[in-house]
């Protein structure tokens, strides 16, 4: 059939402009949005961003996420550590203000 004689699936007064690729049902132009460089109506969209997700979800990304963490205090450690025996090494006088005097 012609995309010319059709009506939206969801609003049979409107016409339709575009078919999805997903399901091969025609829309308007309220119920058909872009995603990725490609036109489909907002059901199939749900379904690829669902699956997209599910492919995102990585096993091992909490593996990766505490490594980090980890890395990044004693990251933190370590700079707090010579910190403080920079200000060690400091001596007492320069602290009591006479070293200026």
């Amino acid at each position: 059939m012609d995309i010319v004689s059709q009506r939206c699936s969801f609003h049979w007064q409107r016409e339709a402009v575009a078919k999805c690729p997903e399901c091969n049902r025609f829309f308007c132009r309220e119920c058909i949005t872009e995603h990725e460089g490609r036109v489909v109506c907002a059901d199939c969209l749900k379904k690829l961003v669902h699956r997209e997700e599910r492919k995102s979800r990585n096993p091992l990304r909490y593996v990766f996420q505490a490594i980090k963490f980890a890395f990044g205090i004693v990251i933190i450690w370590i700079f707090f550590y010579y910190l403080g025996r920079i200000l060690m090494v400091i001596p007492e006088s320069f602290h009591d203000g006479t070293m200026w005097k």
